[in-house]
């Protein structure tokens, strides 16, 4: 068993940020760079930085051809060594020394935003043009934004070990602005911040799926009081934040009276057994609904590496809420899903019901469904209507009966697929999803695991059928090869990320909703035509990836095939690969690319 790094982190942040004040050499490859510097004042009085670091050169080619700028926004951390096992102190990725050889650097540095050259046909195409560092924090463990991004928005990033929600102004790309930091002080009832979901007015909620930062009862602002047990424990929380992530609200994502105590175990135990530690997160406000997915208690993972002590710590269970008061989040509804056909009493962490980590809604007004996938169940579920007072969730989809598509050496099991990103379409004709793949050794020391990649399923047939949709898997035969009811989804395309390693395809994903019109001005599109993704989770979960993002095409008939010629700047691959010496900001080393925004700026975009 391996022992974390849990006390480093602390030690590190306190000599990285002594280091803040030296200034460090830019590289040659980035001789060429603007830097400045803008701060905001924090609620604890201090300074809160954002450094733009843009390239002069890559700039200049991007905008060579005189044509508006479509960019790729990436949230991403330091790679250093509270990133590593104690036992695997002798693989670091680096020097602590922080020397500029061939190693790179050990050290906690800056985490950043990346602006990347997302414009098809652009002569920059796939170029970091800008890296936004932020300061004085290190160690966020930068994690999500939100899952789509629409003209006025503000960008929200969350810090998975700082607790901590960042709010990005980006109407001037490739320059970034600050303009606001929820610190942990803002939210104490409540840690681990994972997604965010923009409203029309601009504000957002959060998901925050950890418990209060001190364990024992916690006074919420609907005046409610829960038990919980600490930083990373439970319950969680939805908080509502202003354009400048001002806190507005703290909800408790908690079930009055707790949950069922067979199925959700905590660590500490606590006197009401909970599953509240919710993930994903999307609404619809038309139907003034919120729903949010419980993955995991997530100390179990960003703390110590190492096996759950219990499968009842990954969480089977999904809450919707009643938004009519925007402030004030009400839970409504509890929902458990069922087990599937490949269920097993014995090893019940890879029933389909476990971990439910993701949650996507319908968007045209005619339809009130949502669907929710598990990252180790390797399940989709659908439910038709989310205002209902007691959704009905059914499984539609196992994993297994796509990702034998991606290689032909993977089986038809999709327990364990490691699938993160669930995304319907805007015009709900597909369900975009991404597969990570199971890490070999899973089912036992014989098991090979399985590629990961990006599947696409046609859904018009299913959320067209409103409640009286018919599909479900309730057989081996389905789980392996796709339900037997007419109105099940169907693969519609699937394009394998890193064929032939095992666990090495994508977490997290964005659309992109712009094209460019004939008057060179953006405008949002409801068919898109490509994706991005990302393939790295949590070093410190063990589920690491190989920090490339790639570029993924998708046709109007749902078919996806990766983007050959968005390549890396520095080896010329495909994907843009963060595992490099040089950034525009120094010389840092390796860099983990957790999640990404396709962004327009204001002026070129309708």
């Amino acid at each position: 068993m391996k022992k974390s790094l849990r006390r480093l982190p602390v030690a590190l942040t306190a000599i990285a940020l002594a280091l803040g004040a030296v200034t460090l050499p830019v590289p040659d490859a980035y001789a060429d760079v603007d830097v400045s510097t803008q701060s905001v004042k924090g609620a604890d009085g201090k300074d809160y930085t954002v450094t733009n670091h843009v390239v002069k050169s890559a700039l200049d080619k991007s905008t060579s051809d005189g044509k508006p700028k479509e960019w790729l926004v990436v949230w991403a951390g330091d790679e250093n060594i509270a990133d590593t096992a104690v036992s695997d102190v002798r693989n670091l990725p680096g020097s602590l020394s922080g020397g500029t050889g061939k190693v790179a650097n050990a050290l906690p540095g800056p985490d950043f935003l990346a602006v990347i050259d997302a414009t098809k046909g652009s002569p920059g195409y796939g170029q970091v043009v800008n890296t936004v560092t932020v300061g004085p924090l290190v160690e966020n463990e930068p994690h999500h934004m939100q899952y789509v991004w629409h003209k006025g928005n503000t960008i929200f990033a969350g810090a998975l070990f700082g607790a901590a929600t960042y709010a990005f102004d980006v109407t001037s790309l490739p320059n970034v602005k600050l303009k606001g930091i929820s610190l942990p002080t803002q939210t104490p009832g409540g840690s681990v911040p994972d997604a965010y979901w923009t409203l029309k007015d601009g504000t957002a909620y959060g998901t925050y799926m950890g418990g209060p930062v001190a364990p024992g009862p916690y006074r919420y602002s609907d005046g409610s009081v829960h038990l919980g047990n600490g930083f990373a424990g439970s319950p969680g929380e939805v908080v509502r934040f202003d354009q400048n992530a001002k806190v507005l609200s703290e909800s408790p994502a908690a079930t009055p009276g707790g949950d069922n105590p067979k199925l959700c175990d905590n660590l500490p135990r606590i006197g009401t057994p909970t599953c509240a530690n919710p993930h994903g997160i999307q609404a619809r406000e038309d139907l003034n609904t919120l729903v949010t997915a419980d993955y995991t208690e997530p100390r179990n993972i960003i703390l110590d590496p190492v096996k759950a002590p219990s499968p009842y710590l990954r969480r089977p269970t999904l809450r919707t809420w009643d938004i009519a008061d925007r402030n004030h989040p009400k839970l409504k509804s509890v929902s458990y899903l069922p087990d599937g056909p490949r269920a097993n009493p014995k090893d019940p962490l890879h029933n389909e019901s476990r971990a439910v980590m993701e949650t996507t809604v319908t968007n045209l007004p005619g339809h009130k469904g949502a669907f929710a996938e598990t990252m180790q169940g390797g399940a989709v579920f659908y439910t038709p209507d989310i205002t209902a007072p007691e959704p009905h969730w059914r499984q539609v989809f196992d994993d297994g009966a796509a990702v034998v598509n991606f290689d032909k050496a993977n089986d038809r099991n999709g327990g364990s697929s490691n699938g993160g990103w669930i995304q319907t379409s805007p015009d709900d004709r597909f369900l975009y999803r991404a597969i990570q793949g199971r890490a070999a050794g899973t089912f036992g020391k014989d098991d090979p695991g399985t590629t990961g990649g990006v599947y696409t399923l046609d859904i018009q047939k299913l959320v067209n059928a409103g409640d009286d949709f018919q599909c479900t898997i309730d057989t081996i035969e389905e789980s392996q090869h796709g339900g037997a009811e007419a109105d099940c989804p169907t693969v519609a395309g699937t394009a394998p990320i890193n064929p032939g390693k095992a666990a090495g395809g994508p977490h997290w994903g964005g659309y992109d909703n712009f094209v460019l019109g004939p008057d060179g001005k953006y405008t949002e599109t409801q068919t898109p035509g490509r994706l991005a993704v990302s393939n790295y989770f949590v070093a410190r979960s063990g589920n690491d990836g190989d920090h490339k993002v790639n570029m993924v095409n998708l046709g109007p008939d749902g078919k996806v095939s990766v983007d050959d010629t968005f390549r890396d700047e520095v080896t010329g691959e495909v994907g843009i690969n963060f595992n490099r010496r040089s950034w525009p900001h120094g010389e840092f080393g390796n860099a983990k690319p957790h999640s990404e925004l396709f962004v327009v700026s204001d002026g070129d975009l309708k």
